[in-house]
């Protein structure tokens, strides 16, 4: 029997294609920064990009900068593929990490042990870019763990 993890892709991933609105949110991954809206009125991150603020469907929507670090709010692992354009790409680390200015971001862990991952562990974005398609996907890695003799020497 054929290992179908071995099978060439045979087809492109999809990939993101940026609107309008979400524009900002892709042009600040291109600049290595996480783009997210947030709405004076309620007082809190908006995401996914939108033209009116949930609940109160309020025209305040302005784009602000966040440090993109968050906590893992759930993941898996996909020990088979999602679907054929990842046959190579097993296992998959797919995950909802929750930014530490509220919203939280379906995405791929990268740079992960699969055996290491805990929910509620910190994480960081890693800023991927697909230059033939022009466009940068967000994925994220567990932050490095604090050696003891540097916690305690800090």
């Amino acid at each position: 029997m054929t290992d179908p993890r071995a099978a060439a892709v045979t087809e492109p991933r999809p990939l993101p294609e940026p609107t309008p609105v979400s524009q900002p949110f892709w042009d600040g991954l291109a600049e290595g920064r996480v783009m997210v809206q947030y709405s004076p009125s309620l007082a809190a991150y908006v995401f996914y990009p939108r033209l009116l603020a949930p609940g109160t469907l309020a025209d305040d929507l302005e784009w602000r900068e966040i440090s993109g670090r968050g906590t893992l709010h759930t993941f898996t692992v996909a020990e088979r593929p999602t679907a054929p354009p990842w046959a190579d790409a097993v296992p998959q680390l797919l995950a909802v990490v929750e930014w530490d200015e509220g919203p939280r971001f379906s995405t791929e862990l990268v740079d992960a042990d699969p055996e290491r991952l805990e929910v509620g562990m910190r994480v960081e974005p890693v800023f991927c870019p697909v230059p033939d398609a022009g466009v940068t996907l967000l994925r994220y890695r567990p932050v490095p763990e604090t050696a003891p003799e540097a916690a305690q020497a800090g």
